[in-house]
């Protein structure tokens, strides 16, 4: 048996998430399938991390058990081959140790969320940003995302369908920058409660429409309290970007 790491990119609008769900297409089923087709085995992915319905990744690590005895290279082009036309690409694939784990190994994940400042409609980045139209003060916005960094409660971030045994959590960095007509929001952290990254970008976006004022933000992350949330961004401008390992730092 030979544990295989592989780097996932993937658009996530036709699937109902990572995760295998039992309504729906999802990016672990569509990879699964196609190692089955290739080896004739029924195999399980495991990854570091999970999306919701619509949220995209740019380098997903992810990790899979495999008997047959093929090169990493020629199985990467093998799935790639047998997932068109679905998006889905393995960009990377290696042997890693057999105690290796994409979820359990990983000490770090990032995120990136990007909001198209614009009133002119989407066309090549529907389904891959957030439009808001209204301007936005970026400035602001990374003004009052500075009152989330660090180990705190979550609970008024946090959707209430999430499994995590504690709302607390230690965010390392949440910056916003202005990019032409786009806000990027940045963050970093250990790991992230469901929905946590979404929730405190629609708070951070009122701010940055005026609706808010750059107080607020750190007010409703001390409620601890769902209901002090303001706003939840939709999922399709949410990006995973990168998980890091210790043998990779």
């Amino acid at each position: 048996m030979t544990r295989l790491a592989l780097t996932i990119e993937f658009d996530g609008t036709p699937f109902f998430g990572l995760q295998r769900q039992p309504h729906g297409p999802s990016v672990q089923q569509t990879v699964e399938d196609a190692a089955f087709k290739v080896t004739g085995e029924e195999v399980r992915l495991a990854s570091a991390g999970r999306t919701d319905t619509g949220v995209h990744a740019l380098a997903m690590r992810s990790h899979l058990d495999i008997e047959k005895d093929i090169e990493p290279f020629r199985l990467m082009q093998a799935l790639n081959a047998q997932m068109r036309p679905d998006p889905v690409a393995v960009t990377h694939c290696a042997i890693v140790a057999d105690d290796w784990h994409a979820r359990f190994s990983c000490t770090a994940r990032s995120y990136v969320y990007r909001i198209a400042n614009r009133r002119a409609p989407l066309t090549l980045e529907k389904n891959r940003a957030w439009q808001v139209p209204q301007p936005l003060d970026a400035d602001a916005m990374h003004e009052a995302a500075q009152a989330l960094v660090g180990f705190h409660d979550f609970t008024t971030f946090r959707s209430v369908q999430c499994q995590s045994a504690s709302p607390e959590k230690t965010l390392d960095r949440l910056d916003v920058v202005r990019e032409g007509d786009h806000v990027l929001i940045h963050a970093a952290a250990r790991s992230f409660l469901h929905h946590q990254v979404r929730s405190m970008v629609g708070c951070l976006a009122l701010v940055g429409m005026g609706r808010w004022e750059i107080e607020r933000v750190a007010r409703a992350l001390e409620a601890k309290d769902r209901q002090e949330l303001g706003l939840n961004a939709p999922p399709h401008g949410l990006y995973f970007v990168e998980a890091t390992y210790p043998d990779e730092a």
